[in-house]
């Protein structure tokens, strides 16, 4: 039985998005690639809507796939507790990202990029009516309307 755990959750790894940390090498990738960033800011260990939201939305298969194709996934989490503390490099490029795209300290706060760095739309919270279907038929719509 063990063993099928294991099984299961390392197939989950597997299908789990990659999530970058690094904003610079993101648009570099972006350009690269013609795909847009979607930025996620988060506090992993304190706010129940980022948790729900990773879990349901950015974790599920469907997520995974269109976000392989289609996008440069970037998370800047900021946790509370002293175990989840991120290098103090990453605490300052976070705060910087959040300077720019989040200077009212949402959270969660989703914003699609451009590869300039330009924000195209945001999502506000984890609203009700969002699921991975209408989150997909939004930033399909944005990456129309950016080319």
């Amino acid at each position: 039985m063990k063993a099928l755990v294991a099984f299961f959750f390392m197939l989950s790894l597997i299908n789990a998005p990659a999530w970058q940390l690094n904003f610079e090498q993101a648009k570099t990738e972006a350009k690269g690639s013609n795909k847009l960033i979607l930025l996620n800011f988060s506090g992993s260990d304190w706010c129940g809507p980022c948790i729900k939201l990773k879990k349901e939305v950015f974790e599920s298969d469907a997520f995974a796939t269109y976000a392989d194709q289609h996008l440069v996934l970037v998370r800047a989490d900021f946790p509370r507790s002293k175990k989840n503390q991120l290098s103090p490099q990453q605490t300052t490029h976070n705060e910087s990202l959040a300077e720019r795209y989040n200077p009212e300290g949402q959270f969660p706060l989703t914003v699609l990029i451009d590869a300039n760095g330009k924000a195209l739309k945001q999502w506000v919270g984890y609203p009700a009516a969002l699921t991975v279907q209408t989150l997909v038929n939004e930033i399909d719509a944005q990456h129309v309307a950016a080319h």
